[in-house]
């Protein structure tokens, strides 16, 4: 078992402009025990890239995002965050959760399959009608989870260009001070904060209501921890859907074969989504530390207490001894049990709800503008968390 710290490599690894994942980590996979690494800010980490070791810090409870509050945690950028329920421990977490996945069972969002697939057809409509080039991302990728989010939370879609820039902000990773990301994270609770006064005062069948309901009358959350909520929800369920539909385009034409594929076998869209998934290494690096409670072996290493392990969930996902032909876009993969919405109690919320918006958002691409193409340069995403594009021209 290693229990010496080597010199840490500097991190993240891969590259801001494509959706490549570093041959760095395919070397971290293949090394003796997890390597140590080092992010601009904070102490240095223990990386895990391997499936197996990913999965079992995601998932042992001896792991602490709570414990990251009081740390100088790894990051990209000199401020720290307290990022609400992604910053909690069972039974905190567990509480709020309980709260909102009411709102993200499959069953429930299965019900939001027509208006998906109705709004998908019309932005489609929307780019026809206004001629090529379109923008992938702006004319299609973007209000497709906004809509969504904004409808089930009850936030009005004319606001989209406020929050646009306060969730731009929220996901950066630039040399934000400690002073910018402070003001910025205020501006948007306020914004917030006012939206659930107004909805106190008139409510309505959305989310938002409902842990209102949930804070006033069964006392179930504090008002900071109701605002908190509501920005995560509105942040995460929109901007990684965003994303991973341009990506998902983006990776498909790479491989024209596998595109061609789904455009003449569209009933494959639904795997081709969770492929894809597995695929394509979203974020710019691992993020959201884990502390560990108490000394912990893992992959052969030992993670002393008060330790931090970063799980980089795309390198893990490309792991072969999982996944046969880990480096290549398999439709028909069997049981695909990939870690791109995590794993264990912070398993992602919306998962059924981002599942939907992908597959309804590719299917309508694939039957409605099966010569899809690139038609100039894209616009890549800088000092961001997640990877993509900022603008994606396409013609069809």
């Amino acid at each position: 078992m290693t229990t010496t710290h080597s010199e840490p490599l500097a991190y993240p690894f891969n590259e801001e402009e494509g959706l490549a994942l570093n041959e760095a980590y395919a070397r971290a996979r293949e090394a003796e025990g997890m390597i140590r690494v080092k992010l601009p800010y904070g102490e240095p980490a223990w990386l895990a890239t391997r499936y197996a070791d990913a999965r079992f810090v995601l998932g042992d409870r001896r792991f602490s995002r709570a414990a990251a509050v009081e740390k100088d945690y790894p990051r990209s950028s000199p401020g720290t965050r307290d990022n609400g329920i992604l910053s909690m421990d069972p039974p905190d977490h567990t509480r709020l959760r309980t709260l909102v996945a009411k709102a993200f069972t499959m069953r429930r969002v299965e019900t939001l399959r027509p208006r998906v697939r109705e709004l998908a057809a019309e932005l489609i409509a929307g780019m026809k009608a206004a001629g090529e080039p379109a923008d992938l991302v702006e004319d299609y990728a973007l209000p497709i989870p906004v809509a969504v989010i904004c409808e089930l939370l009850g936030v009005p879609t004319v606001d989209r260009p406020k929050f646009r820039v306060w969730s731009d902000a929220a996901l950066s990773t630039s040399s934000l001070t400690a002073e910018e990301s402070e003001a910025n994270r205020e501006e948007l609770r306020e914004y917030m904060a006012g939206l659930i006064e107004q909805h106190r005062a008139e409510p309505a069948d959305d989310l938002m209501t409902a842990l209102i309901e949930a804070r006033d009358v069964r006392d179930r959350l504090t008002e900071l921890e109701l605002i908190d909520l509501c920005v995560a929800i509105l942040v995460a369920g929109h901007e990684t859907t965003a994303s991973q539909i341009p990506n998902f385009v983006y990776a498909l034409k790479e491989e024209p074969a596998r595109w061609e594929k789904l455009v003449a076998e569209p009933e494959l869209v639904p795997a081709a989504v969770e492929e894809l998934m597995r695929f394509v290494p979203l974020g710019a690096g691992a993020s959201f530390p884990r502390y560990a409670t108490e000394d912990v072996e893992v992959g052969g290493v030992l993670v002393r207490a008060g330790e931090p392990v970063l799980v980089a969930g795309g390198a893990a996902n490309r792991d072969a001894l999982v996944f046969d032909d880990a480096d290549k876009l398999v439709f028909d993969r069997a049981d695909n049990h990939h870690l791109g919405f995590g794993h264990g109690v912070h398993h992602c919320l919306g998962a059924p709800l981002a599942r939907l918006e992908l597959q309804e958002a590719l299917s309508a691409l694939v039957r409605e503008m099966p010569g899809l193409r690139l038609t100039g340069d894209i616009v890549w995403k800088t000092e961001m968390l997640v990877r993509g594009p900022r603008s994606m021209p396409i013609g069809w």
